[in-house]
């Protein structure tokens, strides 16, 4: 047996080519439409998923009791209970509806692109994904800063390092882009181990840290005297907690990532079979499951760091500044434990990274390409890990590593998605109810979520007047993405956007029946659509480009259907009005949609057919700008430059004409 060999070897940089934009047709075959299913094979288990979104969600332990013991003093336990409250009555109702909702991870993004069609739907996401990357790119950056904080605070670290925290940051980074371009199934593999030895840890430090405060008795008796003494009574505690909670949101992520990995989670019958229902069962088994360690796990924490570490630890540059567990179990449990504690601290917080990489990269390509916002090479996952990697270089160096700097970004992120996924499920809930009716069931639905929604609204308000920060940092993300996004478009504006081009039999018949050594199509832009309509124009046109009365002539008539898509499948139907033979059909673009019909009757019948056009009067910068917007605009320079881009053999393009 011979074995086949190419007659040339592929270069060093094609092999790199092809590894980079590996799966790519996939991939666009995949993000296609909803109704596309990832390939069996790259579905996990959901408490799989749910490690990979717990090195997130679970990692905030690292720098939340810290957090929360600097922002809310001796109210802190307090505070926390009523962010673990918002969180199981809450964010983890709003995104058991969202998985129900957007089983292929679209999340709420989807939901509210749905409520506002066309460009201001567009628009939307283009500024809610604004702080989706302030969220996800934050989570990389601020995780690597503590991470980094937590080695250079470990006795045992060499003092070379020391005094390095910007540098050290960034190849933890680099570290974590390196894991997701050799590939996504070891990322899920490593957050299982990181994720089960952090939890087994932590126990062990909550536990013998409970039993501290067990053991003597007295620290809860000094931690209400001076809670009541500070505040006054338990009523002014409690109002103090909720004003002071929202400082403490950082705690309530992973629930955006939770859902946006969502097409990772495993749904099968028992025939093997993909059954979505299940996908959505297991992911909220996920929700729910990870939602109650974090809250056992957040109210533990704070009550024992609280009651055990000296206040003037969290301060900036105290011990427990930060890394407050640590602080614990370097104390409670020694140098030795301390640094296996560390080590793992370190681990998930430089890993908390991949849920957030693994969140854009599911949310990236469902959009951006799909609006023709972004080159078509953003489906491929390689080539935005280095995007997304080199965006995290930059933000590390700009905030030098500096995690209480970033904090308040990040939480502005985790809270402006909540309380989008709550309003769209508010939403949601009312057109439901609309449809079914006012039952009592529906309406009660629909104020539990609206009410919800009020909550995480006034908690994102409380969270920028206090920390504006985080607006400036979503700012410059949203700024950044529209400009690119909509000069993205403008350049990809005459690609041939059309995916495929249907013809009904009428079609086929008049096509047919008009070839002959030369096929004419006149271009009509529809109006009355009367009989003196389609006479003056096939007058005008036979006029203006000599052709005979014996020619037979087809119309062609092509109508937006929304102008902010980008591709569209094309369906052409035959009609016939007053003797005239026309083809009709529906695009996102005259121009393109004209192309795109042109192309196919060439590919079909084997002829170049020719279109006649009339000059349109009128500027042609506010042409171009009506064709980028609405979709219409100077139609015949136009239909010819989307030709020219597809069809690079002038030979075989079809022949444009202009009167």
């Amino acid at each position: 047996m011979t074995e086949t060999r190419p007659e040339i070897e592929p270069t060093r940089d094609g092999r790199f080519r092809d590894w980079l934009f590996e799966g790519l047709a996939h991939r666009n075959q995949k993000l296609a439409g909803p109704h596309k299913r990832p390939e069996e094979h790259e579905h996990q288990p959901w408490w799989k998923v749910m490690c990979l979104t717990g090195v997130d969600y679970f990692s905030t332990l690292g720098y939340q009791p810290g957090i929360a013991a600097l922002a809310a003093g001796v109210v802190s336990p307090v505070a926390t209970v009523v962010l673990v409250l918002l969180t199981l009555l809450g964010a983890l109702p709003v995104y058991r509806r969202v998985a129900r909702e957007s089983p292929y991870g679209q999340g709420s993004l989807s939901m509210l692109e749905k409520l506002l069609p066309r460009w201001r739907g567009k628009l939307l996401v283009l500024f809610l994904l604004g702080f989706v990357a302030t969220d996800f790119i934050i989570t990389v950056t601020l995780s690597a800063a503590d991470a980094s904080a937590h080695l250079l605070e470990n006795p045992f670290t060499p003092n070379v390092l020391h005094g390095h925290q910007v540098l050290v940051t960034l190849v933890l980074v680099a570290l974590l882009g390196v894991v997701f371009l050799v590939g996504f199934t070891e990322a899920i593999g490593v957050a299982v181990g990181l994720v089960a030895v952090y939890l087994a840890l932590n126990a062990v430090v909550v536990a013998v840290s409970v039993a501290r405060v067990v053991a003597a008795p007295h620290l809860v008796v000094d931690w209400r005297n001076l809670l009541l003494a500070q505040q006054g009574s338990p009523a002014a505690v409690v109002a103090i907690a909720l004003l002071v909670f929202p400082k403490l949101a950082l705690g309530l992520s992973g629930f955006e990532t939770g859902v946006a990995v969502m097409p990772l989670v495993r749904g099968v019958d028992r025939d093997g079979r993909p059954a979505m229902r299940l996908r959505i069962r297991n992911t909220r088994k996920l929700l729910v499951t990870a939602a109650l360690i974090m809250s056992v796990f957040l109210i533990s924490s704070s009550f024992t760091t609280t009651l055990l570490i000296p206040q003037q630890e969290f301060q900036p540059g105290g011990r427990a500044n930060g890394r407050a567990l640590a602080y614990l179990a370097h104390e409670e449990l020694g140098s030795a434990f301390g640094t296996v504690y560390d080590l793992s601290t370190i681990g998930i917080l430089w890993f908390a990274g991949a849920s957030a990489l693994a969140g854009l990269l599911n949310i990236v390509p469902r959009y951006l390409p799909r609006y023709g916002m972004a080159p078509d090479w953003t489906r491929a996952m390689r080539p935005l890990v280095l995007v997304f990697t080199a965006i995290a270089f930059v933000i590390t160096v700009i905030f030098g590593a500096d995690v209480d700097a970033q904090g308040g970004a990040y939480a502005t992120g985790v809270l402006v998605l909540i309380s989008s996924a709550a309003v769209a499920v508010t939403l949601s809930a009312g057109r439901e109810r609309a449809r079914a009716g006012s039952t009592a069931p529906a309406t009660a639905r629909t104020v539990l979520y609206g009410a919800i929604a009020v909550v995480f609204l006034y908690t994102t308000a409380a969270n920028i007047v206090e920390r504006p920060d985080g607006v400036k940092i979503a700012t410059f993300f949203i700024v950044a993405i529209v400009v690119t996004s909509l000069v993205s478009r403008a350049t990809r504006s005459t690609e041939l956007r059309v995916t495929t081009v249907e013809m009904d039999p009428l079609a086929r018949e008049f096509v047919h029946g008009a070839a002959g050594d030369r096929l004419r199509i006149i271009a009509n832009e529809p109006d009355a659509r009367d009989e003196r309509e389609y006479r003056e124009k096939e007058r005008e046109q036979r006029t203006h480009h000599d052709i005979p009365d014996r020619d037979p002539v087809l119309f062609v008539e092509v109508t937006v259907r929304d102008a902010s898509e980008f591709e569209s499948t094309v369906v052409v139907t035959g009609e016939q009005r007053f003797g005239y033979r026309i083809l009709r059909a529906e695009s996102a673009s005259v121009p393109n949609g004209i192309a795109a019909v042109l192309l196919h009757i060439r590919d079909e019948l084997g002829v170049l057919p020719h279109v006649y056009f009339a000059w349109i009067e009128g500027n042609p910068v506010l042409a171009l700008l009506r064709y980028l917007v609405f979709g219409g605009g100077d139609i015949a320079p136009l239909t010819r430059e989307v030709i020219r881009r597809a069809e690079p053999d002038p030979e075989r393009r079809p022949r444009v004409h202009v009167g």
